[in-house]
């Protein structure tokens, strides 16, 4: 099989070698695909995907304002 990687996806592989993670780039693309496969395998419960948000940090408030109801005429 022949693969075609882009100009970043090499550099990635190359500074994943250089660091000493992997070994080859053939390590780089077992260990991409065993992840995969564990990601797909369990599913992800409410509380990890909070955790995996982009907006883990940020400070959101998700509370409502009290309804302290309004005047109507009947």
């Amino acid at each position: 099989m022949t693969i075609e990687l882009t100009l970043e996806q090499e550099r990635i592989i190359q500074e994943e070698i250089k660091s000493g993670h992997f070994h080859s780039p053939d390590d780089v693309l077992e260990h991409a695909l065993a992840a995969l496969r564990e990601k797909n395998r369990q599913p992800r419960t409410l509380v990890q995907f909070f955790r995996e948000s982009p907006f883990v940090g940020m400070e959101m408030k998700f509370e409502r304002s009290q309804d302290i109801g309004r005047k109507i005429e009947l």
